[in-house]
């Protein structure tokens, strides 16, 4: 194609413009014909190949008739000038075509260089994730060491408890045998007491009678009197005995009692700790049900990258068909636009190249 905008069906039209006016088509004439536009080379290539698929010489439509020159010239002025038009118009389209096309791969370019610089985010986001995802599964496998030392050390807790409870069991148990004990030995006590001191009232009694009756033979009671008395001293003897026992039994008592009540406080500690070590375990748990949904949330992104990055493929293919179809078409209508049709009324000649 030459350049400003002149080919082979232009330079035709202006050869036969000199032709009708009586002229000889030179290469000087048909640029002035022009208007001064296109390079001598080009004219005289185009006129070269003119002159070989018609070569009748100048004078020729001298020898035809005035009125068929003028009709031929007219319908050969018109047919230039409808082929020149419908090049015209191929050309503009073909031009539109190529612009808009031009266009397009400019704008699928900036989308694909947008789509890797997001995929490129992407991937980097992706990979800070699984960094992230690895430090939450490092951070999640301790706690979960953690939680299993604390629900050992709570297990053994609760044993300790158990075993607590039962010592406490037992102690209340041998509490109330001993308060059952006790008891017992203090009715046995007291019975015994007013067992002994009817009997001494009785033997009193007894004596009183037999000393007003036995007052002639006191001499000879004098021994059982004597007796009598040690017996009395023997079973006070034994009173403030069992007396001591008592109060050696009541301090006894009172020790188990204090020693039940420290049992108790030692129970509410164990329960209150207990109940702190399962606020801990409720907390871990929270914690790793928050962890397991940042891992679901982080495979879930990582899916969408991966859907974008196989749809930026597709497209990016999809692109590269295009541009091979707009190449293609590009260059059968260069090759349309580059081959005119011959001069005459009945063009039915290939131009030769």
């Amino acid at each position: 194609m030459a350049r400003g905008g002149i080919n082979k069906a232009v330079v035709q039209k202006a050869r036969q413009s000199l032709l009708a006016k009586g002229a000889y088509p030179s290469i000087d004439a048909v640029r002035v014909e022009l208007g001064n536009t296109g390079s001598k080379t080009t004219i005289a290539r185009y006129l070269k190949e003119i002159e070989s698929v018609d070569p009748r010489p100048p004078s020729s439509r001298e020898r035809m008739s005035e009125e068929l020159s003028a009709m031929v010239g007219n319908l050969l002025d018109r047919l230039m000038e409808e082929g020149g038009e419908s090049i015209e118009q191929a050309r503009s389209a073909f031009d539109l075509q190529r612009v808009g096309l031009e266009g397009q791969i400019a704008n699928l370019q900036s989308e694909l260089t947008a789509a890797r610089r997001q995929l490129d985010t992407q991937q980097s986001a992706i990979e800070t994730q699984t960094a992230d995802l690895q430090t939450t599964r490092s951070s999640l496998q301790a706690e979960l060491t953690r939680n299993a030392g604390i629900s050992q050390r709570c297990s053994d807790l609760e044993a300790l408890v158990a075993d607590r409870d039962k010592q406490i069991q037992s102690l209340e148990e041998k509490h109330v045998h001993a308060r059952g004990a006790l008891e017992h030995y203090r009715e046995s006590v007291k019975e015994q007491r007013d067992q002994d001191q009817r009997r001494h009232e009785s033997q009193l009694r007894e004596a009183q009678v037999e000393q007003r009756k036995l007052q002639e033979t006191l001499a000879l009671k004098q021994d059982d009197l004597t007796r009598l008395n040690r017996d009395n001293e023997r079973l006070l003897g034994e009173s403030r005995q069992q007396t001591k026992t008592l109060h050696a039994h009541e301090a006894r008592i009172e020790a188990l009692t204090a020693e039940i009540q420290g049992l108790k406080m030692a129970e509410a500690k164990s329960a209150g700790v207990t109940e702190q070590l399962q606020e801990q375990l409720a907390a871990l748990r929270q914690d790793a049900k928050a962890l397991n949904e940042a891992a679901a949330k982080s495979s879930e992104r990582e899916l969408e990258v991966r859907l974008l990055l196989t749809s930026a493929q597709a497209e990016n293919q999809q692109l590269r068909c295009d541009l091979s179809i707009a190449d293609e078409r590009s260059k059968i209508d260069g090759a349309a636009a580059s081959t005119p049709p011959s001069p005459g009324i009945r063009p039915s000649k290939t131009p030769r190249k």
